[in-house]
């Protein structure tokens, strides 16, 4: 059974970037897994578990975004730029961070190897928009979900790791 814990964002990731930015939510989960991960297959199961179909199938029939198995993997292998909602704001060999359509929620990924084992890390920005006053909130939608979406993220993260491939070379 693979742990996954909450951790700092790492110093120089993508997400780094929305840390230190004020009024911006930025997490990260962490989980070790044996063997070599690459991105592509980290983001592949990611995005193709169970528990993520079952989006995929509430953003098909609400933001009539349709996506796919295959989809899922163009855009975790590189060859495509859009999935579902999502946009690839950013990539590098060992992470990525993908934008939803309205900016406002991005998913990022990360890969670290680690001798043998495979740190797998996995986290959400949320952009604040300005209040009436002018401030710069998340929003009482993003606030009472709180913790749904940490539940939800660990859940991805742990389903995932279920996802990967048997042999990693």
């Amino acid at each position: 059974m693979v742990v996954v814990v909450s951790q700092d964002v790492p110093s120089g990731s993508l997400i780094d970037a929305y840390a230190g930015l004020a009024g911006f939510h930025t997490d990260c989960y962490s989980a070790v897994v044996a063997g070599q991960v690459s991105l592509t297959d980290f983001v592949t199961a990611f995005y193709t578990t169970p528990l993520f179909r079952a989006e995929r199938l509430v953003l098909r029939l609400a933001a009539r975004a349709p996506s796919t198995d295959a989809q899922a993997r163009a855009v975790a292998d590189g060859t495509a730029e859009r999935f579902a909602v999502w946009k690839v704001e950013a990539r590098h060999n060992d992470e990525m961070i993908l934008a939803e359509r309205s900016g406002r929620t991005k998913s990022w990924f990360m890969v670290v190897a680690q001798d043998v084992d495979t740190q797998l890390l996995f986290g959400s920005v949320v952009v604040p928009v300005r209040s009436k006053s002018g401030a710069m909130v998340l929003g009482p939608v993003f606030d009472s979900l709180l913790g749904a979406h940490v539940l939800y993220s660990r859940a991805l993260l742990a389903a995932s790791t279920r996802r990967l491939p048997r042999t990693r070379t």
